[in-house]
């Protein structure tokens, strides 16, 4: 047993943009994710636009059962800038967004908006206390498709990807989903 390492329970959906009221300028938070090659570690910085705050994390993150991707354990330690220094190095492979969070009928969402190689990708993620909540979620009406369990979409994937490689996956999915039947009389 891992006991370093917190229990995260989400579900991700691919959107096709930021719902109302938000908008590019409503209050988010700005993620630059550099990937180590070859492992399962994120060098994470977060600034707060509002404050100019930064934020600086090691953080690992992997899936509780391989392939699942609903449940991941999460460790991180806080860096000061000494720290960080020390393993800028690793930065390259680098995978920038936004942030921002809003709560709909109750449920609080975090929208990412990717930017350089992705911009244009949009997805929420609703993360849950227990696993019953989670398998009980509706989906949500501002998502186009679920991809909690899709490896294509996990950022460590994503790092290496751009905006036409997304498209194409997309494409993909949609020509898995098959359509609602109309009922035979």
């Amino acid at each position: 047993m891992n006991k370093t390492a917190q229990t995260e329970l989400h579900r991700l959906f691919l959107i096709e943009g930021l719902p109302e009221p938000l908008t590019p300028a409503s209050r988010h938070l700005q993620i630059f994710d550099n990937y180590i090659q070859n492992t399962r570690i994120r060098l994470r910085k977060v600034r707060d636009p509002g404050t100019n705050a930064w934020t600086k994390v090691l953080q690992q993150r992997f899936p509780s059962i391989d392939g699942e991707y609903a449940v991941t354990k999460l460790s991180e330690i806080h860096l000061n800038e000494s720290e960080y220094a020390v393993f800028e190095i690793f930065e390259g492979r680098e995978l920038r967004k936004n942030r921002y969070f809003h709560e709909f009928d109750g449920v609080s969402v975090a929208f990412d908006v990717y930017l350089g190689r992705l911009l244009g990708l949009y997805t929420a993620r609703i993360d849950f206390d227990s696993i019953e909540r989670m398998k009980e979620f509706e989906t949500s009406a501002f998502g186009v498709f679920e991809i909690t369990n899709a490896p294509f979409f996990s950022d460590e994937n994503l790092v290496d990807m751009g905006i036409a490689d997304v498209e194409s996956e997309v494409l993909r999915l949609g020509s898995l989903i098959q359509p609602p039947t109309e009922p035979t009389e």
